[in-house]
């Protein structure tokens, strides 16, 4: 390409189409306006959408992010718009969410004097940015800018900062861009020993009650495919994290649920039992493991992953292969033998059916009078068929989704996992359904996260973009309130909400909203929301102290996961 000469502000306009970036989230303000200029002069190849918060931006750009796989990008100025974004850099750093957030800063020669809205973004950003710099001359910016996309979306990927002086972005510079395709000391893609796929292998075909755990790597490095030849040749039973669901259709004959303090009876109890258990692009949280001490002792473990940050940091491995799980998957499957593992997946056949007697029927057609949040979730899935984007938001409401809504394709569930931040699902439902228009998407959100972020109400009825959203109203917060029911003896400090009128809100934004108190009233108000071109929210009043089981009490062992 060409030289010319043009602004740093436009040259960071250029940087992001020649990144293929064509909506940006943002916010504008003082140090970042002479960028918002030049945004107004590209608004016909560049979208910008105006949240109502900052951190609203960073929800958004995650939500896009993970809907469609590419690099989310969210904008605002210095001092408090760049501070609010933190909660929302922090949250795709630990989820891996590849993400560029610009920020504006005060000129070059007031860095350090407490200048107005100046505060150091970088020194803030550090622990929770996969990368971050400051550029403080208008000529940094196209390389800047190419290493930032680089470093989000290649290998782990994760969010990247780049604060940007108000000087760079109105000094002149020669533009040139170059796309960064490596960076000297940055290995994104480890290389794979070959010796590690045939010790995994070994261990794998003479194993009598393996098991596979996979997270949200299978999703990350376009895997699906694979892991289900995987599975469907080894035999091998599979259970996920809630960042891995959806890799795997909910109703795939050897997926066997979910893992970790809310998940599956089997999965967990068996945990413990198997002989090999098989670690695919998942990072041992502490949700998923309970009690260090006790997990899987009994077991050879494999760990297949990208980070070399993430192999026996929380479990100790016997064979770990670090690559792209895609082609350590497709180097795998070649050396297994094909298997059934009959007796094992009995096991978990009987363990499911003694979680369905005592937990999952009364939880979807309850016999008392409340409307449960699982028979919520379960009439959703009567009316998306599986096929939509479930965004849940952080509690119980979140764990009932995850436990209960089918999914037949990847990238239909879009969960603050590893941060749980109350307040994500209704800016990151905006980002996914921008990101991908054809398919229905749906956020489930409690009555506390709702009124975190109730403000992006405003950027749905500005940009009408037509997002389903469905508040679980129990009037608590429901899941701090069941952790006091049951640890604390019922003394509910601090969580019983006294809630506004959320249809009355709704509307005032121009929403078209839906209250439902009675079970007759659900299926209809379902329906009308799914059938519905427009956004639509739908207020269901659910039991007050409805609990999510089963549960691991936090420093318990998997296998002391209660029923009740």
């Amino acid at each position: 390409m060409g030289t010319n000469k043009i602004s740093g502000a436009e040259a960071v306009i250029r940087c992001l189409l020649e990144e293929g970036v064509d909506l940006v989230y943002g916010y504008p303000g003082g140090a970042i306006m002479p960028v918002y200029d030049e945004l107004y002069k590209f608004k016909d190849q560049l979208h910008h959408v105006l949240v109502r918060h900052e951190q609203g931006a960073t929800h958004a750009a995650q939500g896009f992010a993970r809907a469609t796989g590419k690099v989310g990008v969210a904008i605002a100025t210095s001092g408090p718009g760049a501070t609010n974004l933190v909660t929302g850099i922090a949250d795709a750093q630990i989820d891996s969410t590849p993400m560029v957030c610009i920020t504006g800063q005060v000129g070059k020669h007031l860095l350090g004097s407490d200048a107005f809205q100046e505060t150091d973004i970088i020194g803030i950003s550090t622990p929770v940015t996969k990368w971050n710099y400051q550029i403080t001359e208008a000529s940094e910016i196209p390389e800047i800018m190419a290493k930032a996309f680089y470093i989000a979306r290649s290998g782990r990927p994760g969010p990247v900062l780049v604060d940007i002086t108000k000087n760079a972005q109105f000094d002149e510079l020669d533009f040139s861009y170059e796309k960064c395709t490596g960076i000297r000391s940055y290995v994104a893609y480890p290389k794979l020993k070959l010796k590690k796929v045939e010790a995994a292998a070994a261990l794998i075909n003479n194993a009598k009650k393996p098991m596979i755990v996979f997270g949200q790597g299978i999703i990350l490095g376009q895997a699906e495919a694979l892991l289900k030849e995987f599975i469907e040749k080894s035999g091998i039973p599979a259970a996920w994290t809630i960042l891995g669901l959806s890799a795997l259709p909910t109703d795939h004959p050897l997926n066997v649920g979910m893992l970790g303090m809310h998940g599956n009876y089997g999965p967990n109890v068996l945990t413990n039992e198997c002989d090999v258990l098989i670690a695919l692009g998942m990072r041992f949280d502490d949700r998923v493991t309970g009690n260090l001490a006790t997990y899987a002792k009994q077991a050879k473990v494999i760990h297949f992953d990208i980070d070399p940050a993430e192999i026996d940091k929380n479990v100790k491995t016997d064979v770990a292969v670090l690559a792209d799980v895609k082609e350590s998957l497709a180097a795998i499957i070649p050396l297994i033998e094909k298997r059934a593992h009959e007796s094992w997946h009995n096991e978990f056949k009987k363990l499911y059916q003694i979680e369905l007697d005592t937990v999952i029927n009364d939880e979807l057609a309850p016999k008392k009078e409340g409307i449960s949040m699982g028979e919520t979730i379960e009439m959703i899935n009567k009316h998306s068929k599986g096929d939509a984007i479930i965004v849940p938001d952080v509690g119980q409401h979140q764990m009932f989704a995850c436990r209960y809504a089918k999914f037949n394709h990847s990238k239909s569930i879009i969960n603050s996992g590893g941060l749980g931040t109350m307040g994500f699902a209704l800016p990151a439902a905006i980002g996914a359904k921008m990101g991908m228009p054809e398919r229905e998407v749906v956020a489930i959100i409690g009555d506390g996260g709702f009124q975190m972020t109730i403000q992006e109400l405003g950027t749905i009825f500005q940009t009408k973009v037509p997002v389903k959203i469905v508040v679980l109203n129990n009037e608590f917060l429901g899941m701090v309130r069941q952790w006091q029911q049951l640890f604390f003896d019922k003394r509910y400090a601090s969580t019983e909400m006294t809630n506004p009128n959320f249809i009355a809100i709704a509307e005032g934004y121009y929403i078209k909203a839906k209250k439902v108190t009675k079970r007759e009233d659900l299926d209809a108000a379902v329906a009308e929301m799914m059938a519905s071109k427009d956004s639509y929210f739908l207020e269901v009043m659910v039991e007050k102290e409805n609990n999510v089981f089963p549960m691991i009490p936090t420093g318990a062992s998997v296998s002391d996961i209660r029923l009740s």
